[in-house]
C-alpha cells in the first residue's frame, strides 16, 4: 500500500495532465473557430451584392455560419477574441509545464510557484465562458466545457492545498524527498532562537536555531528592542526569553581590612577605706586593697598584651625597600 503523499502525488499530476490536455484542444478548437469565422465574412463580402442572400444577411445580428457580430469593426473583435485565448492557452500550458518557472515568479508570480492551482482555474473558467458565450461547433463546445469544468475543479484544490499544491505534485521534489536518507518531519512548533548565547569575547551575531525565517531578512530591519519588534517577532513564530542572570567573569578587589578597636581598659584603684575607721582596719584594709591593686595591674598588662598582638594578626604586612633594592 502507497503513502498517502504518493497518492497525493498521482491525484494532483493526473489533473494536471487532464489540464494540459484541455488547453490544448481549447488552443486547437480556437484556430479553428478563428478560421471559420474568417470565411465566412469573406463569403458574405463576396455574395454581399446579392438580392434576396444579401438582405437576408444585412438583417441578421451574426454573420451567418460564424461567431462574428454584424457591426462595425466585427471581425476585427472576433479575430481578436480567438488570439487572445490562443494567447493565453499556451501562458497557461506553460504554467503547468512549469517552465520557465523563474520567469513567472518574476513577472507573474500568480502562476509561479508561491501560488497554488486557485488562480490557474481561475483564467481556465474565464476561458471557457467566453467561447461557451457564443454558437459554436461541436468540438469547440466540448473543449470548452471540459476546460471549464477542470477550471472548477483546479479552484477546489487550490482552496483545499493553498500554496502547497504545485509542491506537492512537482517532480522534482519528489526526487529530493525520495533521495533523502532520513525521513523529513514537518515541525509545526515556532522556531526558537537562543538567546543567551556564549560570551566569547567578539562581535559575532548570536547563532540561530535555524536556518528558516530567521532574522537574516532585511524586511522591517530597523525595529529594534520595542514593542514592535517584539510583536513582529511573535508573528513570525519566535519566542523571546530573558537571559539568566549570572555574575560577572571578572572578580571585584576585596577592600582592605581594618585593624579592630581595641578598647584598653584603664584600671582603677577604688579605695574601700574610711574615715571614721580606726587604725588597725585601715591597714589591713589597706594592705588588701595593695593586694587587688597588684591583681589589676597584671590583669591590665595581659590584656595590653592580647591587644597588640591581635593588632598585629590583623594589621597588613608593611614591605620596605631596602637599599640595596636599586
Amino acid at each position: 500500500m502507497l503513502p498517502p503523499r504518493s497518492y497525493m502525488f498521482i491525484g494532483l499530476n493526473a489533473v494536471r495532465a487532464l489540464s494540459v490536455i484541455a488547453m490544448i484542444l481549447v488552443f486547437s478548437s480556437s484556430i479553428e473557430v478563428m478560421v471559420t469565422n474568417i470565411k465566412a465574412v469573406n463569403y458574405y463580402e463576396a455574395h454581399k451584392g446579392d438580392s434576396n442572400s444579401t438582405m437576408t444577411a444585412m438583417n441578421m445580428d451574426y454573420i451567418a455560419g460564424s461567431t462574428v457580430p454584424n457591426q462595425p469593426a466585427g471581425i476585427f473583435w472576433a479575430v481578436v477574441s480567438s488570439l487572445l485565448i490562443i494567447f493565453q492557452t499556451i501562458i497557461l500550458i506553460l504554467s503547468e509545464c512549469s517552465w520557465p518557472m523563474s520567469f513567472f515568479d518574476h513577472y507573474f508570480p500568480v502562476l509561479g510557484s508561491d501560488f497554488g492551482t486557485g488562480a490557474l482555474g481561475i483564467f481556465q473558467c474565464l476561458i471557457g465562458a467566453q467561447i461557451l458565450s457564443h454558437h459554436v461547433d461541436e468540438f469547440t463546445l466540448v473543449s470548452a466545457f471540459f476546460l471549464f469544468s477542470l477550471g472548477c475543479l483546479n479552484m477546489l484544490l487550490g482552496l483545499i492545498f493553498r500554496e502547497s499544491a504545485k509542491a506537492k505534485r512537482s517532480i522534482t521534489s519528489w526526487r529530493a524527498e525520495s533521495k533523502a536518507v532520513l525521513p523529513t518531519i514537518n515541525d509545526p512548533r515556532p522556531v526558537f532562537v537562543n538567546v543567551t548565547p556564549n560570551y566569547t569575547g567578539n562581535s559575532e551575531k548570536p547563532q540561530l536555531a535555524s536556518e528558516f525565517g530567521s532574522f537574516r531578512s532585511t524586511d522591517k530591519s530597523g525595529l529594534g528592542f520595542g514593542r514592535q519588534g517584539e510583536k513582529a517577532a511573535g508573528l513570525r513564530g519566535f519566542i523571546l526569553q530573558r537571559p539568566e542572570e549570572s555574575l560577572p567573569r571578572y572578580t571585584s578587589p576585596t577592600p582592605p581590612v581594618s585593624p579592630p578597636t581595641v578598647a584598653v581598659t584603664l584600671a582603677r584603684n577604688n579605695s574601700t577605706t574610711s574615715s571614721f575607721a580606726s587604725p588597725e582596719p585601715r591597714k589591713s584594709v589597706q594592705s588588701a586593697s595593695h593586694y587587688d591593686d597588684d591583681d589589676d595591674d597584671e590583669h591590665s598588662t595581659v590584656s595590653e598584651e592580647e591587644d597588640e598582638e591581635a593588632i598585629r594578626h590583623h594589621r597588613p604586612p608593611v614591605f620596605k625597600s631596602s637599599r640595596t633594592a636599586l
